[in-house]
């Protein structure tokens, strides 16, 4: 058991990097939410390649912990800037601390309501630790992609 553990801690840290240090202020499930939302604006107006370059750029739509990610519906990530050299990879399969297939929750998500939250457990890039974490999920079919954001509880 413990060797599983330190597989599934040592694929989350070679998905995601080393992050940053949280910003000052904790992050509210409204404000990911409503973040996650102005994304898809985003998206639809812009699209993918115009995008990335706004998500990757330390600011509005990336400040320590919340980051705007965005996945096609076969899960491959598209935007993904903690580590963008992952963008292109398939993340379909991985699954969180506890076992759950966390992409493909995301997905089911997107393609059914078209929007709502996904817990699951996630390691904190502040913190070093598997802590339980919240994504806001949505579906912009305009542009046949999935954004979320997301934050720890």
């Amino acid at each position: 058991m413990i060797a599983i553990r330190f597989l599934v801690l040592a694929l989350v840290l070679a998905l995601t990097g080393t992050g940053s240090a949280a910003a000052a202020e904790k992050p509210t499930m409204e404000r990911v939410k409503a973040l996650t939302l102005k994304a898809a604006e985003v998206l639809r107006a812009d699209g993918v390649d115009k995008a990335r370059e706004r998500f990757h750029a330390e600011g509005e739509f990336r400040e320590g912990e919340i980051y705007v990610n965005v996945i096609d519906p076969n899960g491959t990530w598209l935007i993904y800037p903690p580590n963008p050299k992952n963008e292109g990879k398939s993340v379909l399969n991985v699954k969180d601390a506890q076992g759950k297939l966390l992409v493909q929750e995301i997905i089911r998500i997107a393609q059914g309501p078209g929007e709502g939250w996904v817990e699951y457990h996630w390691i904190n890039p502040a913190t070093n630790k598997i802590e339980p974490k919240a994504s806001y999920v949505k579906m912009v079919p305009e542009r046949a992609v999935i954004t979320y954001v997301g934050l720890y509880k």
